[in-house]
């Protein structure tokens, strides 16, 4: 974008700030107050992120356990760096890795884990409520990487930094969410998140992929993409999930393109100065043309260096001690 990042509406983050709660479980949990202290801590963890030395001793002799049942890139690499950088301790567990794949419960798989004395759990499942869970049984915090269409906390605030860095503020802003959102954590964290922050939410997706609760979510609904991006600030892009069924919900990957996906053409409904967003991974072709993903005003890969700073904030806030160095 051309003349760079507008400088956000945040205020300098207290040394003393901290979230009053044990757990990061969803969005909906957290005050428009917590949120805006974890966007403004995130200011502050970008800029080591910029630094010759990307690292400061703040969670020197924590211990962060990454618990990933499900595949991931950006979200599982983007919580190992958050933690190095913060000098904590670090270990990564897969289900294939632990025995969960020998048929141990999650809760035995939890408090064994507990026993090694960590003082957070990072955790991606495929089960709804899987964090929840532990969060209930275990005494140190659990942070949720994403629980199968529930919920994707950390994607939602990592988004929410990026528009703002990218556009100022949030309050007031027109942003259209399309696609897969009946199985998209990723929308309903940020429908929890957006209009609480001031912004219009759009969603748009065909009939078949739109919740049926969603007319409950206090939002514009419309299954025409072209009238979501009309004059919209911000497009978010949803991938369609096809491993939760996400593409029994129309024919082709073709047809669902010519009807859902983000071309040049229906880019150029948005205001000119408009942002592009992805959560990942994309299907090019699908929902987005590449010239779109990788044109003028996509915010993408932003959104993954970005990420970074949330959770280095979110890690900071749960489990952390000052901002000395």
């Amino acid at each position: 974008m051309s003349g760079g990042p507008k400088k956000p509406d945040a205020a300098p983050v207290s040394a003393a700030a901290n979230l009053s709660r044990k757990d990061l479980l969803d969005i909906e949990s957290l005050t428009p107050g917590e949120i805006a202290l974890v966007l403004d801590t995130a200011e502050t963890m970008r800029e080591i992120n910029l630094r010759a030395i990307k690292k400061v001793p703040t969670l020197r002799g924590k211990l962060v356990a990454n618990l990933f049942y499900e595949n991931s890139t950006r979200t599982r690499f983007s919580f190992e760096i958050a933690e190095r950088r913060l000098s904590a301790d670090s270990i990564s567990l897969s289900q294939a890795g632990t025995s969960a794949a020998k048929g141990e419960t999650l809760l035995d798989t939890g408090r064994n884990l507990m026993a090694m004395a960590p003082d957070a759990i990072v955790m991606r499942h495929g089960r709804s409520g899987a964090p929840h869970l532990l969060a209930r049984a275990l005494p140190c915090a659990v942070i949720n990487a994403g629980d199968g269409t529930h919920a994707h906390p950390t994607q939602a605030l990592l988004d929410a930094f990026t528009i703002r860095r990218a556009k100022g503020r949030l309050a007031g802003l027109r942003i259209a969410i399309c696609g897969d959102v009946a199985h998209s954590r990723v929308a309903r964290s940020n429908l929890a998140l957006l209009p609480r922050m001031g912004a219009e939410v759009r969603l748009c997706g065909p009939r078949t992929l739109l919740p049926a609760e969603a007319e409950r979510w206090g939002v514009k609904i419309t299954t025409r993409i072209e009238e979501a991006v009309d004059g919209a600030d911000v497009i978010m892009m949803l991938r369609v999930q096809k491993e939760r069924g996400g593409g029994l919900g129309f024919p082709s990957d073709r047809e669902y393109f010519d009807h859902f996906g983000l071309s040049p053409e229906r880019r150029r409904l948005a205001q000119k100065d408009a942002i592009v967003m992805h959560p990942g991974p994309m299907n090019r072709g699908v929902e987005i043309d590449s010239k779109v993903a990788d044109g003028p005003g996509s915010v993408i890969l932003d959104q993954v260096e970005n990420g970074v700073a949330v959770r280095m904030a979110v890690l900071y806030l749960l489990i952390g001690g000052s901002h000395d160095e």
